[in-house]
């Protein structure tokens, strides 16, 4: 049997990202043949990265390319965020958003089929890492927005990356979409306006609500700190004309009954009507972009502010790492078995 070096499993590691037991073996089952190792230990590396597909990867990162007109998000997985810092998996996540970006695939399906710079194919690449990092590593979606030459980009990440924004402005000046951004990622809208959000959904929703603050203001009442507003609403698709005339005639008899002069109503009604509007759109500034009071300057919506900018936001999109997947539960002792298992195994 031919004597293997320390050089050869150096280079071998270097060529391969494999440990050092792992580029050992492969050097000795084929007599040292470089190019056989390498092969050899493809392969062998598939058959770990198989045997880690089932594994739940719900850490990892977020990545964020903007070309020219064109911009992506993408969100790749690990299964601890430990290797989410991984130089590596870190490289990964970045090439995956710019080949995304430059090439503007259809469906995941297409984007793994890319070839990357190496030759070989974003699915293989997913391979290869999970192989070499040690952990599954999974390609979970991506999101492609498109821009005129007249609008303007908003790209950010936050938490290390954790969190990924686009956002596409129409006017303001070049710093306004990174700005909207910032606040998406803050803030977490699920639609740009409340329009867009679902009947039931609302209803469900303002149900909630009404019970969480009467069961906050029953601690409010043994403590003896002031009640909070009770909403009968949550979203503006509610206030129709009919309510909102209603209210306004119920405020009219308020004042009526403590004796403020009629010529003056006219000063204070629109105060009381902006905030039964605020208190009885919690569920649209909960969850639509252009209702939600802007980070920046809470005296304005988000939808206000842009307003005194000259500029709107046509769309945006938000990915937070691991939104969605049910993490599992550790399990110590499975742990040990499995960990003992595979040491027999190899």
């Amino acid at each position: 049997m031919m004597a293997i070096t320390a050089a050869q499993v150096k280079e071998l590691r270097e060529k391969t990202g494999a440990g050092i037991m792992d580029a050992k073996k492969a050097l000795v089952e084929v007599d040292g043949n470089m190019d056989q190792a390498i092969d050899l230990l493809r392969e062998k590396g598939i058959a770990k990265a198989a045997k880690k597909a089932d594994r739940v990867a719900a850490e990892g990162l977020t990545g964020v390319y903007v070309d020219g007109n064109v911009a992506a998000v993408v969100e790749v997985n690990s299964e601890t965020d430990f290797v989410a810092k991984n130089d590596q998996f870190v490289t990964l996540v970045n090439e995956t958003a710019e080949l995304i970006a430059k090439n503007k695939p259809a469906n995941t399906e297409e984007a793994l089929a890319i070839q990357t710079a190496a030759g070989k194919t974003l699915a293989e690449a997913y391979v290869e890492a999970t192989s070499t990092i040690g952990e599954k590593i999974a390609f979970r979606r991506f999101a492609l927005l498109e821009k005129t030459d007249d609008q303007n980009f908003g790209a950010y990440q936050h938490n290390g990356g954790r969190i990924g924004v686009l956002t596409v402005l129409d006017g303001g000046d070049e710093a306004l979409p990174k700005a909207v951004a910032m606040h998406v990622a803050a803030m977490s809208p699920s639609v740009l306006a409340a329009d867009e959000l679902d009947h039931d959904f609302v209803i469900s929703e303002t149900t909630a609500l009404i019970s969480r603050i009467e069961i906050e203001n029953e601690d409010r009442k043994r403590t003896g700190k002031a009640f909070l507003t009770v909403p009968r609403f949550g979203s503006a698709s509610q206030l129709t004309d009919d309510v909102l005339a209603e209210v306004e005639a119920a405020f009219k008899e308020e004042l009526k009954a403590e004796g403020k002069p009629e010529k003056i109503w006219d000063k204070i009604l629109p105060g009381k009507l902006a905030k039964f509007r605020i208190d009885n759109t919690q569920i649209d500034q909960e969850n639509a972009l252009l209702a939600q009071l802007y980070v920046m300057d809470d005296s304005k919506t988000v939808e206000k502010f842009l307003e005194s900018k000259n500029a709107k936001v046509v769309t945006f999109v938000r990915f937070e790492v691991g939104e969605g997947i049910e993490k599992a539960a550790n399990n110590f002792e499975a742990e040990v078995q499995a960990t003992m298992a595979a040491a027999l195994e190899n």
